[in-house]
């Protein structure tokens, strides 16, 4: 029944990516063997308010790299603040060999890094050390972070669609109708959009990476 929750307020590539991640962490306590640390089902799901079409009411799920909270007004959805992480990222062997996740998000980012010059790289390139963890992480509360990278005018045409496709990876895990409101959102803001990159930058590089504009935070 939780899951149905979710799976009604996410597309289905949201669902997935949602489902995946909790069976790497099944897979997680198959090598580690650590039962009350991790596991397929060990999530909580909190509702918010009583279920409604006009008054406000939501749901959490929360657990080991999986943290999505959904608020809901009438037919308005709002799906962050969110954290969906892995580790590993793909299921080698175990109940859930072959389940891998995060491709698109690590490809889409490297497709746009490799397509910039070397003097957007300049700019885009913030660090060339990899931060210990992303900025906006738990217990920082009230964080300020500062516009860094490559601003979305500094890009050429190609490079735009690119940043615009790698948005979209992120924000069609929403159904499709509140997707493209919120890449609507998005899109009147893109002049004060930026894209910054650390780490290295070639096919097989550890990396971090961000989206900052006054309307989304993507970092990852």
């Amino acid at each position: 029944a939780a899951l149905g929750v979710v799976a009604a307020s996410l597309s289905e590539r949201g669902f997935k990516v949602a489902r995946d991640v909790m069976k790497l962490n099944e897979h997680i306590r198959e090598i580690t063997g650590k039962d009350n640390e991790y596991g397929e089902w060990l999530y909580w799901m909190s509702i918010m308010g009583t279920p409604s079409t006009d008054e406000p009411w939501g749901w959490q799920i929360d657990g080991h790299h999986l943290i999505i909270n959904c608020m809901m007004v009438g037919d308005q959805i709002v799906t962050t603040p969110a954290f969906l992480g892995s580790e590993p990222v793909d299921a080698q062997s175990g109940k859930h060999k072959g389940t891998r996740v995060f491709h698109d998000e690590e490809s889409n980012g490297l497709a746009l890094i490799s397509s910039l010059t070397k003097e957007q790289l300049a700019k885009a390139v913030i660090s060339d050390e990899m931060p210990s963890e992303v900025f906006t992480t738990a217990f920082r509360d009230n964080f300020e972070l500062h516009y860094e990278g490559i601003r979305y005018g500094d890009l050429a045409s190609d490079e735009q669609k690119l940043l615009m496709s790698l948005i979209g990876t992120y924000v069609s895990r929403e159904r499709a109708g509140h997707a493209e409101l919120r890449m609507e959102e998005v899109r009147r803001h893109l002049d004060q959009t930026y894209f910054a990159w650390m780490g290295a930058t070639d096919k097989d590089a550890v990396f971090y990476y961000r989206v900052h504009s006054p309307v989304i935070l993507i970092e990852f």
